[in-house]
């Protein structure tokens, strides 16, 4: 009996420091994205990682890196510069970005690029650099070597080439470096802005829904879309008492890429994690009280 009860004594004791360390455990972050990863900036410690060397297209985080190129360059903010016919693109046939003939400033063609993701923007951008498209891609090439971004190629200023490639690593060390611009920082990080076109206020929002939104604290936001790359964001996010760089490539839609973005934030805060299909509820919830805001619209390249 004593025996017995010495037993029963010792699995309930073992049962109850099992509970006790469960208690204490971080919940598994399981995400869609097919390669991601969360930086400490203040460490670099890395939080989390899946598949975060593996090589894909970027899409639009392209623009983060002709931003910075552009921005080094020391061109005048002001000068005005036009869209044409070269602008256009004629790789995917796509439309989206300001029409033919448009002019604005330098700025505001920045802020085309970073906060709507206009395509014809970022072509301008690098139309205008000096020395034109060959000096700008140069002048991308030396930025990935200084950066020692060892899985990085740019061809062009949009990403619409799937042949804009890069890892998840390499990107987080993008944002890092991005957020030391204080244009890229601060315009890509506003959930609106108002931009001057052909001389007329127009009304540019961010193609990031979570910029802005309640419970979020995004410092620096770029997000991409093409068929070969999915559904991908770079960001710089404050969450519980930290600055961590996020970013995720490869989801299979809007809602998957908002949910992981979530999943991520949740996790960093101790707070318990979505279930998978929390985000079709999420995307049906009315905008009043959407935390998150998907993006559905289909589209060949964009984001």
């Amino acid at each position: 009996m004593r025996l017995t009860a010495w037993i029963v004594s010792v699995g309930l004791l073992t049962a109850g420091l099992a509970s006790a360390q469960s208690v204490g455990t971080p919940p598994a972050l399981r995400l869609g994205s097919s390669q991601a990863i969360v930086v400490d900036e203040s460490t670099g410690e890395i939080l989390f990682e899946k598949n975060s060397s593996r090589v894909a297209p970027i899409a639009s985080l392209t623009k983060l890196l002709t931003a910075m190129v552009v921005l080094d360059a020391h061109q005048d903010p002001q000068e005005l510069l036009g869209i044409t016919e070269e602008d256009l693109d004629r790789l995917k046939h796509t439309r989206f970005g300001v029409p033919v003939g448009t002019r604005a400033s330098r700025a505001a063609m920045l802020d085309l690029a970073l906060i709507a993701s206009d395509n014809h923007a970022a072509s301008a951008l690098a139309r205008h650099y000096p020395g034109g498209l060959t000096a700008f891609r140069h002048a991308v090439a030396m930025k990935v070597q200084a950066l020692g971004l060892e899985h990085t190629v740019i061809e062009e200023p949009t990403g619409l080439s799937p042949h804009n490639r890069s890892s998840a690593a390499d990107m987080a060390r993008v944002v890092r470096v991005a957020a030391g611009y204080p244009e890229i920082a601060e315009s890509s990080s506003r959930q609106h802005h108002e931009v001057q076109l052909d001389g007329q206020v127009r009304a540019i929002r961010n193609t990031n829904r979570l910029v802005g939104a309640p419970g979020w604290d995004i410092l620096l936001s770029k997000t991409g879309f093409t068929n070969e790359a999915g559904r991908c964001v770079s960001m710089r996010l404050h969450a519980a008492g930290r600055t961590v760089a996020v970013v995720l490539m490869g989801a299979m839609g809007a809602s998957q890429r908002a949910l992981d973005a979530d999943n991520i934030r949740r996790w960093l805060s101790g707070e318990p994690v979505l279930e998978r299909q929390a985000a079709s509820r999420t995307a049906a919830a009315p905008a009043s009280v959407r935390k998150l805001k998907p993006r559905t619209r289909k589209a060949s390249a964009r984001r």
